[in-house]
């Protein structure tokens, strides 16, 4: 599935965010720390020169579904459509959205070697939501980066439901594209999900 790779490429150079499960529980009151947290979690498994290829995939794959309400995620983005989806269908989307965005994560991760996260404050959101707001160190001379994390609480902890870098929402801009697919397709479910395992299996390839 095609990304908008500006908005794709500013958030992989802006915000690591990955947890593992232990480590959520130990944030489990703090969304503040979750996020530094999860900045840590993210240095530590892209810079992990004695993994395989494959073994490095797996932890990044653990650490992000730890991490990332990806069921909400896929809904959201899937929009209108989602209801239109029979059961077998969701399920099947469901699990090609969530390792489409492991691996095109991973991927970026790759090259990424440091952040430099300050948490400003957190509040509530008039969804409900939990709003974690940031700035990122962009180097020396450069602007910090704001981003905005929205989390959801879960029994396991928080989980992110959306970025908001520089006033974008990752989640807005993913869904665009899914729309956009949809549209091209005529609205057939089936079409997407040919599109989306054929993606899955380049980023593999």
């Amino acid at each position: 599935m095609p990304t908008r790779r500006s908005f794709l490429a500013l958030a992989f150079a802006t915000c690591a965010m990955l947890a593992g499960p232990a480590t959520v529980r130990a944030a489990v009151d703090d969304p503040g720390r979750f996020v530094t947290t999860m900045a840590q979690q993210a240095i530590q498994t892209a810079a992990s020169p004695g993994l395989s290829r494959d073994a490095r995939l797996d932890r990044f794959r653990t650490l992000f579904v730890a991490a990332f309400d990806m069921n909400e995620l896929g809904r959201a983005v899937l929009g209108p459509y989602w209801r239109q989806a029979s059961p077998v269908q969701q399920t099947q989307f469901l699990d090609l959205f969530r390792e489409l965005q492991v691996l095109t994560w991973a991927g970026r991760f790759q090259d990424y070697s440091a952040i430099d996260l300050t948490v400003l404050g957190v509040g509530k959101s008039p969804d409900g939501t939990v709003a974690v707001e940031t700035v990122i160190a962009r180097g020396a001379g450069g602007q910090p980066i704001p981003v905005l994390w929205r989390l959801n609480k879960s029994p396991e902890g928080f989980k992110v439901v959306d970025i908001v870098v520089e006033g974008v929402s990752m989640a807005i801009t993913e869904r665009k594209v899914y729309f956009s697919a949809m549209q091209s397709l005529g609205g057939k479910i089936d079409g997407l999900l040919d599109i989306m395992r054929r993606k899955i299996d380049q980023l593999k390839a």
